[in-house]
């Protein structure tokens, strides 16, 4: 399974993981997105780039992994978003909207310390598992 899991995430473009862990696993119907970061397709941390950028990025390596997964964003139930300085709150609200037009799922803002490499922002979810 995980070596499937692998050639899925490679198929729409994610980098491979930085640690012992995967972009998305599947249990009880459920697809569970591991925290997502400013990293391009190719590898490149954005880590000096704008809030927007990171932000963008970040979303579009979560929908890439739901896409790997075999769902899309109308399937996100839950998204857990941690930033680094909470006065981008608006923001992000602003962006995320955009990215998710009329679907609103749970979500929470946690403000943290600094994130790895001096990222900005990091984007975790839980999605209903295509049927």
């Amino acid at each position: 399974m995980a070596g499937d899991l692998q050639e899925q995430e490679k198929d729409v473009g994610l980098t491979p993981p930085g640690g012992h862990y995967s972009h998305f696993t599947e249990a009880g119907g459920l697809v569970f997105v591991s925290g997502q970061l400013p990293i391009a397709p190719g590898g490149k941390k954005l880590a000096d780039a704008s809030f927007d950028e990171q932000a963008l990025q970040v979303m579009d390596n979560v929908e890439r992994t739901l896409r790997a997964a075999g769902c899309g964003l109308d399937s996100l139930v839950q998204v857990r978003i941690y930033l680094d300085d909470i006065d981008n709150w608006p923001r992000l609200n602003t962006l995320y909207a955009n990215w998710l037009g009329e679907h609103k799922p749970a979500r929470a803002i946690v403000p943290t310390p600094p994130l790895h490499y001096g990222f900005k922002i990091e984007i975790e979810a839980v999605a209903r598992a295509s049927s």
